[in-house]
């Protein structure tokens, strides 16, 4: 810091004001109504310092609708974070420092109090006015973010690849993996239309008995809403025990068991759903550990069975004695 630019900033930290308004704002971020209320000053006079220290580097602002924030700036350099330490530690004790202390709690205070007054007032519409705003549920995409972002994912039957756009945002890499040229084809089609998502894709062709990935290869598999459509469900759960991991995740989601034959000829259900024991006793059998079935909440507007949402991980010791065996003897 030059001489020149020395004076400057002494300059303009030799007045009460504008260090009664650095106290504030290295604590809290304040518009210029509430810097009033604070310093119990006129506009005109807080506006005045407000520009001055703003032109001199001292403060950062931000527009938010019609009111516009201000706060000390993080990035002072050297010279002058040592000047106002200085400053500051002179004049923080004084009568009217301690008093901008208290009344800036106060002005914080109405400032959660005019939420909460919203809040009171708008809890039976909250949802309706929180999914105009947002969406409905916007929060479930959000939570893929505690992906790790390393992970290798297998998106098992991954149909026209809805599943496999949203994980690759946030996952490493994702293999898809679906037996219908067709449906590869539209999710191929997805995904050139989602930048930043193609990279991270793999499209492969393959059946979900026999998966065309090495042993050991992804840290996550995913079934979703296909392992119905799959005629010995046991063995697609095997080679999604096979591809994982140690310590690998498997997730199922699909239909808990329903009584709509017409699925069978309309759609090629091969499964009118599943029962929790049976799905249990699926993945124990091919090895798999810590299973957990959570049913899941019909969706708004939904008009077809009740779904469900298993969760296992493959063991860190791998070892399934009888298991490959017992597979074999019921093929």
């Amino acid at each position: 810091m030059n001489a020149q630019r020395v004076v400057q900033q002494l300059a303009s930290l030799a007045d009460e004001t504008r260090t009664r308004l650095l106290l504030v704002l290295e604590r809290h971020e304040l518009t210029v109504s509430e810097l009033c209320a604070v310093l119990q000053m006129p506009q005109s006079t807080v506006s005045r310092h407000l520009r001055l220290l703003m032109g001199e580097g001292w403060l950062v602002s931000r527009a938010e609708g019609t009111s516009r924030y201000y706060r000390l700036a993080s990035g002072l350099d050297v010279g002058a974070r040592g000047l106002w330490e200085v400053v500051r530690n002179a004049v923080a004790g004084t009568s009217e420092a301690v008093q901008d202390v208290e009344r800036a709690r106060e002005v914080l205070q109405r400032r959660r109090s005019r939420s909460q007054a919203f809040f009171s007032t708008a809890a039976d519409r909250w949802d309706s006015v929180r999914a105009e705003l947002f969406g409905e549920n916007p929060e479930l995409v959000a939570l893929l973010a505690l992906l790790d972002p390393s992970l290798e994912v297998a998106d098992l039957g991954c149909g026209t690849g809805g599943v496999a756009a949203l994980v690759a945002r946030f996952a490493g890499r994702v293999v898809a993996i679906d037996e219908s040229p067709a449906m590869l084809e539209a999710a191929r089609r997805r995904l050139e239309q989602l930048p930043g998502t193609g990279e991270e894709v793999q499209l492969l062709e393959g059946r979900l008995e026999a998966l065309p990935l090495e042993s050991a290869s992804v840290d996550a598999a995913l079934l979703v809403l296909v392992l119905h459509y799959v005629a010995q469900p046991e063995r697609a759960l095997s080679e999604a025990s096979r591809v994982l991991r140690p310590g690998g995740r498997l997730l199922v989601v699909d239909m808990v068991r329903h009584g709509r034959s017409e699925y069978a000829e309309q759609m090629g259900h091969v499964w009118p759903g599943f029962e929790r024991e049976q799905m249990e006793e699926w993945l124990g059998e091919v090895g798999f550990v810590g299973h957990r079935n959570h049913p899941l909440p019909p969706a708004p507007g939904a008009k077809g069975p009740l779904l469900f949402a298993a969760a296992a991980s493959k063991p860190v010791d791998t070892a399934r004695a009888g298991s490959d065996n017992l597979l074999q003897e019921r093929e």
